[in-house]
């Protein structure tokens, strides 16, 4: 038996934290990409696939994850000069639509807050798999990319090089894997 997407029938999925992945790429020294990923990511998503227009997701990505390897880079990036983790413990990701085939291959248009600060920003999503677990519960795997300017989310701290260029690149290209999970009927 496999998990489907059964138009005229609303599922609610949680997001699974322990097999979800947020992982970004921006430049440094104009000369490289330095990659992170944030962990602990909650959510969940109410469905119909009849109706990809009434999508309702909400993704809780904690600040206080963030890891590039590097713990006194992963200080600065939680400090006011960036997340200012303090004052904005969390960043969020609400769904607005969908736009093409949820059964395939799909853009998910979103609110993205950052900071505070709200911008839409649209996910390419690809549908990798489903399935259930050996425990009974329906599984959906999911990939997803974007790129964002940092800069529009109030992330403008940089340093001028003396060559010429800045520390930190002012896009950032976000990689996603999601595993979404909904209990098996009691």
């Amino acid at each position: 038996m496999t998990a489907t997407l059964t138009a005229g029938r609303t599922a609610t999925w949680q997001i699974d934290p322990a097999h979800t992945d947020v992982e970004f790429a921006v430049r440094h020294l104009m000369i490289t990409n330095v990659k992170g990923r944030f962990g602990d990511v909650t959510g969940s998503v109410e469905y119909d696939p009849s109706r990809p227009e009434a999508i309702t997701m909400q993704v809780v990505i904690p600040i206080a994850t963030v890891d590039t390897h590097v713990e006194q880079r992963d200080a600065h990036l939680r400090s006011p000069d960036f997340f200012d983790a303090d004052h904005h413990p969390t960043m969020t990701f609400v769904a607005k639509r969908i736009d093409g085939d949820p059964a395939d291959r799909f853009r998910l248009v979103g609110d993205l807050t950052i900071r505070g600060v709200t911008r839409e920003v649209t996910l390419d999503v690809t549908l990798d798999g489903r399935g259930n677990d050996p425990w009974g519960n329906e599984r959906l795997g999911f990939s997803a990319s974007a790129k964002i300017d940092r800069r529009d989310f109030g992330l403008t701290w940089n340093q001028a090089l003396e060559a010429g260029g800045v520390a930190v690149g002012h896009d950032v290209k976000i990689l996603i894997n999601v595993e979404l999970m909904r209990p098996r009927a009691a």
